[in-house]
């Protein structure tokens, strides 16, 4: 039998190597409740009856959940099964699918307590009331902000199997100035800041104590240019062969001040993940989206060509007016700047985000189930939709994979978009999947459609997918290169093992 423990902090992360950076908060802030409480982490590849008989055997008075869009549902199941079960155990919910009264999910119909907003404060008074044997009224709370200076820091609540086996997760500051209407962020007042001394000496800790990947999840984090100098410079002092840092950057905010220090960095220490998610600057001004098109082609450019960071980009298809042909558009100019990664994510319904407006005049609609996903609006057809769903993972599986640096080009040709959307829909009618496909069966695939469907040359196709398929380090040959090889053929193929061996 498990000790018991009167709190549990707990929620279902998306997978194992993921942590749960807010329960760390909480706990942090939890004062003398603290030796009341236990974090304890599930994914949401468990069984809910599995979850539900590890947290009844801490015999908790108390369960807080984080519920977010990736979990609601799984989180359902587990709140309705201990209530079935446990009627007694008192379920406070918070976190960002649950923050938005009266636009909130099922589960919060079964829960005691939902606290909206920052938690710190508002978690800890609450407890203290109900394990005094008081019962607030109010069923939904809103959460009280502390001055970050006040707020302490969780970073010591990073056990030694987090820092061996998952990300670990840094701010430096909360909030972002910016009302992009698709994001929750677009709800914030301000930016506030912690105090880099203490944040440096968290850090410092972390270092100390082997972490060496760190994920800082900073809205803006090059917003104020003195204070990212700042942090770059800590860890420059510092740099490791293995240290490696991501960061989400405003994409048209690069002044010299900071390329001078990007500079100084290593190749591969550095993430950088740049929302883009539009060029239409008509789009951008529907939405709220102040960004300078042309300084973020030219940073992102500069970027690429004068450091070593992984570009990582986003786009985002579904937005109010957008239409496919004009989603194409963003996505050829997208790719003339070379990232190295373009992340094609689909409009989802965040509840309290803004653009929530827009839903009767676009006609925007929903899946009913969690993750919110579009299925289609005023301009984009349901069918134009499930199409940009397929090309969206296949291009996973092709253009941020790295496996087909020198198929790709091949691919994209002079109309990227068009041509891969070609691909895609050729792709799918021959596998009927766009999530299982081995890769020994998907460069089979890729040769059939460049020679069949795009009509290139046989010889040509083979070389460059055999350049590939050797850095991919797949035994054996595929199909295409089993039957009715020349010995020309043959010889051709041992030719460009050889060519590949001295790159």
């Amino acid at each position: 039998m498990s000790k018991s423990s009167p709190i549990i902090l707990s929620t279902l992360n998306a997978r194992y190597m993921h942590t749960a950076f807010g329960l760390r908060y909480l706990y942090a802030n939890l004062a003398e409740l603290q030796d009341q409480t236990k974090i304890i982490e599930f994914t949401i590849q468990e069984l809910p009856i599995n979850i539900v008989e590890q947290l009844l055997a801490h015999q908790p008075k108390i369960i807080g959940l984080s519920v977010y869009i990736w979990n609601v549902a799984e989180i359902n199941n587990v709140v309705a099964m201990i209530k079935q079960i446990a009627p007694e155990v008192i379920i406070i919910l918070g976190g960002p699918e649950v923050s938005h009264y009266p636009d909130v999910p099922a589960v919060t119909d079964l829960a005691d307590y939902v606290i909206s907003g920052p938690g710190e404060v508002s978690i800890y008074t609450l407890c203290q009331q109900l394990l005094n044997g008081e019962r607030p009224e109010q069923k939904f709370i809103k959460g009280e902000a502390k001055p970050l200076n006040e707020v302490t820091l969780p970073y010591d609540y990073y056990n030694d199997d987090d820092i061996r086996n998952r990300l670990i997760y840094v701010e430096a500051s909360r909030g972002c100035p910016f009302k992009c209407e698709f994001c929750l962020s677009a709800l914030d007042k301000s930016v506030t800041a912690f105090p880099l001394a203490s944040f440096f000496t968290a850090m410092d800790a972390l270092l100390q104590r082997g972490v060496r990947n760190f994920k800082f999840i900073d809205r803006t984090f090059n917003l104020k240019v003195s204070t990212s100098v700042s942090i770059l410079e800590f860890f420059l002092e510092r740099m490791t062969d293995d240290l490696y840092l991501h960061f989400e950057v405003v994409p048209d905010n690069l002044p010299d001040k900071l390329k001078v220090v990007l500079q100084r960095f290593p190749a591969n220490s550095l993430q950088f993940e740049i929302g883009v998610q539009t060029f239409d600057p008509d789009i951008q001004a529907l939405i709220s989206r102040k960004q300078n098109n042309e300084k973020t082609k030219a940073n992102i450019a500069w970027l690429r060509e004068n450091t070593g960071a992984h570009l990582h980009t986003d786009l985002i298809f579904g937005l109010p007016s957008d239409t496919f042909e004009n989603f194409g558009h963003s996505f050829n100019q997208l790719i003339a700047l070379n990232p190295h990664e373009i992340q094609m994510g689909i409009l989802k319904r965040l509840r309290g985000a803004p653009l929530n407006r827009h839903d009767e005049n676009y006609q925007l609609k929903y899946n009913p189930e969690a993750p919110y996903n579009i299925l289609t609006t005023r301009d984009i057809s349901f069918n134009e939709m499930q199409r940009v769903n397929r090309f969206a993972r296949y291009w996973d599986m092709i253009g941020n994979s790295g496996r087909f640096i020198n198929t790709l080009p091949l691919i994209l040709e002079s109309k990227p978009f068009d041509h891969f959307m070609r691909l895609s829909d050729n792709l799918h009618l021959l596998a009927g999947s766009s999530w299982k496909i081995a890769l020994k069966r998907l460069f089979e695939l890729l040769y059939t459609i460049l020679t069949d469907e795009f009509k290139h040359d046989i010889n040509h196709v083979k070389r460059v997918l055999a350049l590939d398929y050797e850095r991919a380090k797949l035994k054996g040959l595929p199909a295409y290169e089993q039957v009715n090889r020349s010995p020309k053929e043959k010889k051709q193929g041992m030719a460009n093992k050889r060519q590949l061996s001295h790159q």
